[in-house]
């Protein structure tokens, strides 16, 4: 049984209509994998009962029904579920959907996260939401310990240029208001793309090749064909000739999440 908020809970939203709850949250759909990750790191696992495909991080995600995907919700399904909290991710969730589930008189907190800091927000504001906020609030110290870490050890780097590939085939990047872009910042990466409005674009390979940058980055996932591999055939690029061709594990890279700190550090530590 939901437990009752003295005061309401306000939880702020990126889409600036800020999200007021009468009680914790007992029954939370989330429509992004991040969040559902993000929800059990605060403690609220057992809450909930839908999340989106490709949410698989802890297992027991890997175990919740399915509502749809990044670009497609089932609607009906979510409703038949009654949530009491559906956590969407602003740039990601279709706007229309979220507007529907809105109408339809589903609460919806709309969450975006830019910088590495902000996700031990977002931890503390699902423990408010959720009533776990003992969990929450250790877990976000822990991830604010780290990154503070992580920024002290390398508060002396030199400045490094270089190229995030998201995908190979069309060639897409990301720009500097990107959260990887601003996580690798704190160790002195400089991104080649940083001025480019947008979050993630496509771009050309010849852009990349005249930017000449010291080094590239791609997701990658175990046994799969290495993203980076047709850069080799330009061997005059600086990265290139330095064998400064990096792969950073997909999941915790792309995903807003404690586990970001991770393949974070070892991308400075590369």
């Amino acid at each position: 049984m939901a437990q009752k908020a003295h005061a309401g809970i306000v939880l702020p939203a990126a889409d600036g209509v800020d999200l007021h709850l009468e009680t914790t949250a007992v029954r939370i759909v989330t429509l992004s994998p991040n969040l559902a990750e993000l929800v059990f790191a605060a403690g609220a696992g057992s809450r909930m009962v839908a999340t989106v495909e490709y949410s698989d991080f802890p297992a027991e995600a890997a175990r919740l029904p399915r509502v749809g995907d990044a670009f497609r919700l089932d609607i009906e399904g979510i409703l038949a579920l009654k949530p009491d909290l559906v956590i969407a991710w602003h740039s990601g969730t279709p706007g229309a959907a979220v507007e529907q589930l809105r109408l339809l008189g589903v609460p919806v907190w709309p969450v975006e996260i830019r910088e590495p800091r902000e996700i031990a927000l977002a931890l503390e504001n699902i423990g408010r939401a959720t009533g776990t906020a003992n969990t929450a609030e250790t877990a976000a110290a822990a991830f604010r310990e780290r990154l503070q870490r992580l920024e002290q050890s390398h508060r002396h780097a030199e400045p490094l240029d270089y190229f995030y590939q998201v995908d190979a085939r069309p060639l897409f990047t990301i720009s500097g208001a990107h959260l990887i872009s601003r996580g690798l910042a704190l160790c002195g990466g400089v991104n080649i793309f940083a001025g480019e409005p947008g979050l993630a674009f496509q771009t050309s390979r010849e852009s990349v090749i005249i930017a000449d940058p010291d080094a590239l980055f791609a997701p990658g996932l175990p046994e799969a064909a290495d993203p980076l591999a047709a850069w080799r055939e330009w061997a005059g690029m600086r990265a290139v000739r330095n064998e400064s061709l990096y792969l950073l594990p997909a999941d915790e890279i792309s995903r807003a999440t404690p586990r970001f700190l991770d393949s974070l550090q070892q991308a400075c530590k590369l």
